[in-house]
């Protein structure tokens, strides 16, 4: 099937599994539960996968409404140089669901915490979509956890959008009316808001790994919550000022595609003016997703920084 850039597929069209192969499924990608704590969270048991056997390692954390499964088509590009370490955040993929606020800071705490409990002080860190605001809140609260950061696509400016996002949840019933609007069909939910360059790669694979969660309750509240909370106006505005007041702790890459529906691409151009010696490097090919829908054009960028 071929599309155009960004041309929707039929929900009924697509394939059981993806048009291209990856490792996600395999037996060399291992699986780990493991127990992380901080004071905001409590206990929680955090979903890993593991891939890979070169002698350095990259923490790779997702964005909103996706899961460990989106970095799927790096494990075996990247497998032979690095070690890929990928959790799942809480309420996505397999980790728990604690219910509590999720704010950037306290996500960014857990982040440490579970960069502590794993032995990867100064890992790198790739980031996507949120996954990037995520990692650099915890370059900022945890400047010493980890060594670099590769934010690709991520929020992190005041859009009209975030202020009519963070308007309409401030509203009474905001969350319940998420709740019912996703369960109402979560896999077609996910199909819906997430889009990529290349709209041919989706699967009902994909539909299913990122519906996990939405299928519970304890899952839509903690959506709702990543969308109140963690993309809040209040804290992309703590997030602006932290950037204004001074040098980034660590190296920092900006990897943005020129055409996104999801995060405008000038929050890359702005993110960067704000950070003192650091750049945007530009994807003519891929989207917000450019680790799934242009994983060669995203790697020729980011590996060189990602290896150091």
């Amino acid at each position: 099937m071929r599309l155009r850039p960004f041309e929707p597929m039929k929900y009924e069209a697509i394939p059981a599994l993806p048009r291209l192969p990856h490792a996600f499924f395999s037996a060399e990608a291992k699986d780990e539960r493991v127990p992380v704590h901080t004071a905001h969270f409590g206990r929680i048991v955090m979903a890993v996968r593991r891939y890979g056997h070169g002698p350095k390692k990259v923490l790779c954390v997702h964005g909103l409404m996706t899961s460990s499964y989106s970095f799927r088509y790096l494990f075996e590009r990247l497998g032979p140089d690095v070690e890929l370490v990928v959790p799942d955040l809480p309420g996505a993929g397999r980790s728990e669901t604690p219910d509590v606020t999720y704010t950037p800071e306290a996500l960014a705490d857990l982040l440490a915490a579970l960069v502590k409990e794993l032995g990867l002080e100064g890992v790198p860190v790739l980031g996507n979509s949120m996954g990037g605001y995520l990692s650099m809140w915890l370059a900022i609260r945890h400047p010493n956890a980890i060594g670099r950061v590769l934010n690709l696509h991520s929020p992190g400016i005041v859009t009209p959008r975030m202020v009519a996002l963070d308007a309409a949840f401030k509203l009474p019933g905001a969350a319940a009316l998420v709740d019912v609007l996703v369960a109402r069909d979560p896999r077609r939910w996910v199909f819906a808001n997430v889009h990529y360059y290349d709209e041919s790669l989706k699967s009902r694979e994909e539909v299913e790994e990122y519906a996990r969660p939405l299928l519970t309750q304890a899952g839509r509240r903690a959506f709702a919550r990543y969308l109140g909370e963690t993309l809040s106006v209040r804290g992309m505005r703590a997030f602006e000022a932290h950037l204004r007041g001074g040098a980034f702790p660590v190296p920092l890459l900006f990897v943005y595609a020129k055409k996104d529906p999801m995060v405008p691409p000038s929050v890359g151009e702005k993110l960067a003016a704000l950070v003192p010696g650091t750049s945007v490097r530009w994807l003519s090919r891929g989207s917000h997703f450019a680790h799934v829908d242009a994983p060669d054009d995203f790697l020729a960028e980011a590996k060189p920084f990602l290896l150091g």
